[in-house]
């Protein structure tokens, strides 16, 4: 799809595709090619134009367009962003084979091949070049941020006032999270556990994935912290791999064994009034939405959101290439628009109890089960 237009504008366009490390050798010869990117892909979804920036979990396949339900945040004419971002896809394409004009691919000059050459030196050289990219940002950040809130030669507000300048102080500030276990950088991580831990009695976090498969990590927090979850998930009929042919057809009926699981573990613990499951559905709809809203105790509005391509399950944390950014703002009319998109998700939604799981639609085969705990790091 790609060649004709690297072929007829070779200086203007670049194809790089990500091949993960661990997808080597004789394991690389045995997996299919539908099934192999359960190894690790490159999953970040970043659409950049000049100094706009478009952060979502969305693919630009048609039904993203149509019928699949996902989230999008638009940063307009915002330059650090912005160049942030195209830094990071550069990086990313630079330890990616890169498409050449005659259909066959070439590993950047100095680069390491990514399942050809040593695993650990690729790794090494990946990290040094995403890790530049990120040190770089945080260097311009603390520079601006000195110049912005520290420096004795600014004008005090009513001075900059008397002078014209009617800026006003920030009040939105976003946070990029990159994780590539892969190649040891886990930002997005370290963040979203620190979120789930820090939020306190009173909070209440709404969570979305159109994978529930969270980690063991994340499962722990949720069970263990004091806050108030609501968890949105895809019922069966709008996962996307519901009707699949072959194994693939037996997806979201892992995913339901899952769920169940996890309900009956809330359950046991006590939990139903703090912890409530919510499925998705739409006719004619798939779910594919993720992220997270954090409203701090006594507030009827989010103060933060995380939105880009993570899905916080296993994959998401230690195969894939991920980025989100999280939003923090103080701006009450962007909160609004948050709370918004939040309760618009949510109304398309019901509450799980322990009838959901007695439907036909919910019973789930015995292969299924005792697969599922084999391949849950897979999906």
């Amino acid at each position: 799809m790609l060649l004709p237009l690297l072929q007829r504008f070779p200086e203007q366009v670049r194809v790089s595709l990500f091949h993960t490390p661990n997808l080597r050798g004789l394991l690389r010869l045995l997996i299919p090619e539908r099934f192999n990117e359960t190894i690790g892909l490159q999953h970040i979804k970043v659409y950049l134009f000049d100094n706009n920036v478009i952060l979502s979990g969305a693919n630009l396949s048609d039904s993203y367009f149509t019928n699949r339900q996902d989230r999008y945040v638009f940063l307009q004419d915002c330059v650090e962003i912005a160049d942030f971002f195209t830094e990071l896809v550069d990086a990313v394409g630079d330890v990616s084979l890169q498409l050449q004009g005659d259909d066959t691919v070439q590993v950047v000059d100095g680069m390491v091949h990514p399942y050809k050459g040593d695993r650990t030196a690729y790794c090494k050289a990946a990290n040094k070049r995403v890790m530049d990219v990120i040190n770089s940002a945080r260097t311009r950040q603390q520079m601006l941020h000195a110049q912005t809130f520290h420096s004795d030669s600014l004008l005090t507000q009513e001075d900059a006032a008397a002078a014209g300048d009617r800026r006003p102080s920030p009040d939105t500030w976003i946070y990029p999270l990159i994780q590539m276990k892969p190649f040891e950088i886990q930002i997005d991580e370290i963040v979203t556990e620190t979120l789930l831990t820090e939020a306190e009695r009173g909070a209440k976090v709404y969570l979305t994935t159109g994978y529930f498969n969270l980690t063991q990590a994340y499962m722990d927090l949720v069970l263990g912290t004091r806050a108030e979850y609501q968890i949105l998930l895809a019922s069966p009929e709008v996962n996307g791999f519901f009707g699949a042919k072959g194994v693939a057809g037996a997806i979201p009926a892992a995913y339901v064994h899952i769920e169940r699981q996890f309900y009956s573990e809330v359950c046991s613990l006590g939990q139903q009034e703090r912890v409530q499951l919510q499925e998705y559905w739409r006719r004619g709809w798939t779910f594919h939405a993720k992220g997270l809203w954090l409203y701090l105790a006594g507030s009827s509005l989010p103060c933060l959101t995380l939105i880009g391509s993570p899905n916080f399950g296993y994959r998401s944390v230690h195969r894939d290439l991920e980025a989100q950014i999280a939003i923090v703002t103080e701006n009450r009319a962007l909160q609004q628009q948050l709370h918004q998109e939040q309760e618009q998700l949510y109304l398309r939604s019901g509450v799980v109890s322990s009838a959901t799981f007695e439907q036909p639609s919910r019973q789930v085969k015995l292969w299924v089960k005792m697969v599922t705990p084999l391949i849950k790091n897979f999906f």
